[in-house]
């Protein structure tokens, strides 16, 4: 202290000490050399706004966000039943902010039998409270901290975070087993010699008849709570978006490839649902789930929904003024397709047939359809065939050979989606040889992500839904280019747009949006449309181009072509 400083007051000496103490924490802080930078740049920018540019510079020079906290709340979905949002908040600039939230989907049908809603309600709000309170803690206090623009550090720990409580539960679960197989242990009498060999013989008869029959597949389990884990990395991912000032899907291709230098995009082509004949709608078939436009690729999004809601309000005309017996009203459900009345699969394809050639539409050349089978939900195992329409059986090979049948009759469908269950890869592959190269197969692979590839098969749908990580879409969709359908799930948020954004920034050919009715498909119809406008104005949008059969698949020969042209 210098004698100057000594010779003052008390108090003075103080002030002096605190006037010190400020100097150096703006020197190191370069506080004095950026004001001075600032204030230079702001004479020769002559701002109109001159603290909104002083604002803006300071901004840049501030620390990066980083997430404070977590929130969880119970919201309901666009059906009037119970889902979890994620909310997710930063610090930046020393002030807490709400960057986003997310609601993804659950593993809950939507298509489930109404004898079953009472356990299936009471269940789903057991798996939203658990995930709402994963949000809450222990999530909450595992993510804090850290950057929101590190989505592959953040989805990690989640996934460790959902593999641990998976892995202890198992382990709770194998225990309890153990105890309760210890209490109940009992000497079972075993059968009488007599019985043991007429049991056999039976057995020997039967298998000499017929082919054993494959019993079902366990169901993945469903972790109560798994539904925080993907609805959280969602929120991560739209709030690092929101931190790099960038739309969610350029975010989502920077994430995919962050060395890809490449500005330009393309639009998936939207396959749009345009009716039902599957077991919750009136009418005896339970065979087509779904029957699917499938639109020329290079085609402009808006064009597309004009084109399939003509062809909607076409068939509607048709069934009408139709005066055949099993035919109901016109009236489109809630999930925005026609739930028509029929007996058989042609008059479905038919009536596609009719409409297209009145709105003179090339079925086939212009147009060409899809069609979800939904086998897996259609087998009887009771009698372990599987139940096409009320009262209609069919074998495995039996039915192999009926979509044998009616894909050389209409060869507008060029895809199957499960047509079969997983248990009958023997089939799988008899059908996959039967209609070679004029159709594919597509299996929906969001539960079954690890299972080995079924025979023939050449693309899976995806869900984005329950402890699916952003990173793992990425990861998914990399290891499949060109053959992954991001399908449109149930139970999300109406307001929820981010599986358009999502589709275009994984750089997928085809994705599935459902119907043309209500809010949330049309709201991510909407967005798929506008970032469609975005990316022309912007002078970066590249029109993919015309799909040779068969879609969702390069086969050898355009390979073989494309590295000629290249060449």
């Amino acid at each position: 202290m210098s004698a100057f400083v000594k010779s003052l007051s008390e108090q003075d000496q103080e002030f002096h000490q605190i006037k010190d103490a400020a100097a150096e924490f703006y020197r190191a802080n370069r506080v004095p050399e950026e004001l001075e930078k600032a204030l230079g740049e702001l004479f020769f920018q002559n701002p109109e706004d001159v603290h909104g540019y002083l604002a803006n510079y300071f901004t840049r020079l501030s620390s990066h966000p980083f997430i404070s906290r977590l929130n969880g709340k119970e919201v309901y979905d666009s059906k009037g039943q119970l889902c979890a949002e994620a909310q997710l908040f930063c610090i930046i600039c020393n002030q807490e902010k709400r960057m986003s939230s997310a609601a993804i989907s659950s593993h809950f049908p939507h298509n489930g039998s109404l004898a079953e809603w009472r356990p299936k309600s009471q269940e789903r709000a057991h798996h939203v409270a658990a995930a709402v309170q994963w949000i809450v803690e222990p999530l909450n206090g595992l993510l804090k901290g850290h950057d929101p623009c590190d989505q592959s550090q953040v989805d990690q720990q989640l996934s460790d975070f959902f593999a641990a409580r998976q892995q202890e539960e198992k382990e709770n679960r194998e225990k309890e087993e153990i105890l309760s197989a210890s209490e109940q242990e009992v000497e079972i009498p075993s059968s009488p010699p007599e019985k043991k060999k007429e049991k056999k013989n039976e057995k020997k008869k039967k298998g000499n008849l017929e082919k054993p029959f494959c019993p079902a597949e366990p169901p993945e389990p469903v972790f109560p709570g798994c539904l925080a884990i993907g609805s959280v990395s969602l929120a991560v991912a739209k709030s690092g978006a929101q931190v790099k000032a960038s739309p969610l899907y350029k975010y989502i291709r920077s994430l995919k490839d962050p060395e890809d230098d490449q500005d330009t995009f393309h639009v998936p082509v939207p396959l749009v649902t345009l009716l039902s004949c599957g077991k919750m709608c009136p009418g005896k078939l339970n065979l087509l789930e779904e029957v699917i436009l499938i639109p020329n690729a290079g085609q402009q999004v808006k064009q597309i929904i004009t084109m399939a809601t003509r062809l909607q309000k076409e068939m509607m005309r048709i069934l009408s003024g139709s005066s055949k017996p099993g035919v109901t009203a016109a009236l489109l459900s809630d999930n925005g397709v026609l739930p028509v009345s029929f007996d058989r699969p042609e008059q479905a394809l038919d009536l596609i047939t009719e409409a297209c050639n009145n709105l003179q539409l090339e079925l086939g050349t212009e147009i060409h359809l899809a069609v979800n089978c939904a086998g897996p939900d259609l087998m009887d195992y009771t009698k372990q065939k599987y139940e096409i329409a009320t009262g209609a059986f069919k074998s495995p090979d039996e039915l192999v050979s009926m979509y044998q049948s009616l894909l050389s009759k209409y060869t507008a469908v060029v895809a199957l989606i499960d047509p079969l269950r997983r248990e009958d890869a023997e089939q799988w592959q008899k059908l996959s040889d039967a209609i070679g190269q004029s159709c594919v197969l597509l299996s929906d692979a969001t539960h079954k992500a690890q299972a080995p590839p079924l025979p023939g098969v050449t693309g899976r749908l995806l869900k984005h839904t329950n402890q699916m990580t952003v990173s793992d879409l990425i990861r998914i969709t990399s290891e499949h280019p060109g053959s992954v359908l991001l399908a449109k799930a149930t139970n999300e948020s109406c307001q929820d747009d981010s599986l358009s954004d999502i589709a275009v920034g994984l750089g997928l050919d085809y994705v599935k949006l459902g119907g043309l009715t209500s809010g949330e498909r049309m709201t991510k119809y909407n967005r798929l449309l506008s970032i469609e406008e975005e990316l022309s104005q912007q002078g970066i949008l590249v029109p993919k181009e015309q799909h040779s059969l068969p879609l969702f698949i390069e086969t050898e020969a355009e390979a073989e072509a494309e590295a000629e042209e290249e060449v």
